[in-house]
C-alpha cells in the first residue's frame, strides 16, 4: 500500500468517524425530547421529525378545550413508542450509506 492510498484511508475513516450518527446519542434524544422529534431530526428524518413536533405543538395547545389535544398526542406517543424500535435501522442504513460516500 502506497503511501497516499494509506492517507487516503485515514482521511476516508476521519471523515466516517466524523460524521457517524451515534445509537447513543439518538436514544437520548428520543428519551428526553422524543415528543419533540428530535430523535428524527438527529438520524436524517426531518420530514417525519416537523409532523411529530408539529403534533406536539397541537396538542399542548388544544389540550384545555376539553382534552381535545389529546387526539394529537396519543398518536404522538404511540408514534414515538415506536420509534424506539426502529431507530437501530435507521441508524444501521445512515452510517451503511455513510461509508459508501466517504468511500466514493
Amino acid at each position: 500500500m502506497s503511501n497516499t492510498d494509506s492517507s487516503n484511508a485515514a482521511m476516508a475513516g476521519l471523515l466516517y468517524q466524523a460524521n457517524a450518527k451515534s445509537t447513543g446519542v439518538t436514544y437520548l434524544l428520543w428519551f428526553f425530547l422524543g415528543a419533540l422529534g428530535a430523535h428524527r431530526f438527529y438520524a436524517g428524518k426531518a420530514a417525519g421529525g416537523i409532523v411529530q413536533l408539529v403534533l406536539f405543538l397541537l396538542g399542548w395547545s388544544t389540550i384545555w378545550i376539553f382534552g381535545f389535544g389529546l387526539l394529537f398526542l396519543t398518536p404522538l406517543g404511540i408514534w414515538v413508542l415506536v420509534d424506539a424500535f426502529l431507530i437501530p435501522g435507521w441508524l444501521r442504513q445512515y452510517n451503511t450509506n455513510l461509508v459508501h460516500r466517504v468511500l466514493a
